[in-house]
């Protein structure tokens, strides 16, 4: 067993949002053109729901990229022009668009790419496999990851989770009232989702749960593999991995003191 560990981030999606407004997460008369400025400052990664709906100059990727102190990362939502077409091996086009629009210019601090899939998208072998292998590995230089999030019950088989591992593309654990959960570790680093807070709650969890999280981001950065979590395949290999942690949808308003707590929790403030 090793005992070196990948590091923990853990992060909201996106950074504007009204309720946060007003002294919930940003100060009262907080200006909202320097909102990103404070968000990044107190999580450590911010995943980017807009990159799903439309495209973005390669200034506004460097202007993220400035605004966010070292160390910080952006997981990207891929363009829903590559997931939601109805044949998955025929969107090497779109993919490319996408990668090719400007985001290596976060450098250092572009993290995974996230390929979501509709809660309708069923498992095809075949296809999802010829999907996996149209995702560049880098772009100009700068070394991409890639995680997949899929959210129909016929993705719980090792021949998913075998298909991914070939690829060395992550698989995202993703907690939620809504759709089964996979927690197969598939590469080089772990993504997990917490998509079930709760508003009664001011930290969107009980302590509890909160310690719970903060247990399953250490193990599975010394690459262990965490009790508990919905499995379909063998264990990993132990090797220290990245892991990163988002809270996300469910109760959103909560999202930033989740976050905060838990990284208070796994000490990586």
């Amino acid at each position: 067993m090793t005992d070196r560990k990948g590091a923990i981030r853990v992060g909201i999606g996106g950074w504007t949002y009204e309720p946060w407004r007003g002294g919930a997460f940003y100060p009262p008369k907080w200006p909202i053109r320097r909102e990103l400025e404070y968000a990044s400052r107190h999580v450590t990664a911010i995943e980017v729901n807009g990159t799903f709906y439309s495209g973005f100059k390669p200034a506004t990727f460097a202007g993220w990229r400035d605004t966010a102190p070292d160390g910080f990362v952006f997981a990207l939502k891929a363009s829903r022009y590559c997931v939601t077409r109805k044949v998955l091996a025929e969107a090497g086009e779109s993919i490319a668009r996408f990668v090719g629009q400007g985001i290596v210019e976060l450098g250092e601090k572009l993290g995974p790419i996230l390929w979501q899939f509709a809660g309708t998208r069923r498992f095809d072998a075949d296809d999802f496999g010829a999907f996996l292998k149209l995702l560049p590995s880098a772009h100009e230089g700068v070394a991409l990851r890639h995680a997949v999030h899929v959210r129909h019950e016929t993705f719980a088989t090792p021949a998913f989770v075998a298909l991914c591992r070939a690829a060395g593309v992550a698989i995202v654990y993703a907690r939620s009232d809504d759709y089964p959960a996979i927690a197969d570790v598939s590469g080089d680093f772990a993504y997990v989702r917490l998509e079930d807070a709760q508003e009664a709650e001011p930290l969107g969890y009980a302590a509890a749960g909160l310690d719970g999280f903060a247990a399953m981001a250490r193990d599975l950065a010394a690459g262990r593999t965490p009790d508990g979590l919905p499995r379909v395949a063998d264990p990993a290999r132990v090797v220290p991995r990245d892991t990163f942690v988002f809270l996300i949808n469910g109760a959103k308003v909560r999202a930033p003191a989740a976050a905060m707590a838990l990284l208070e929790r796994t000490g990586t403030v």
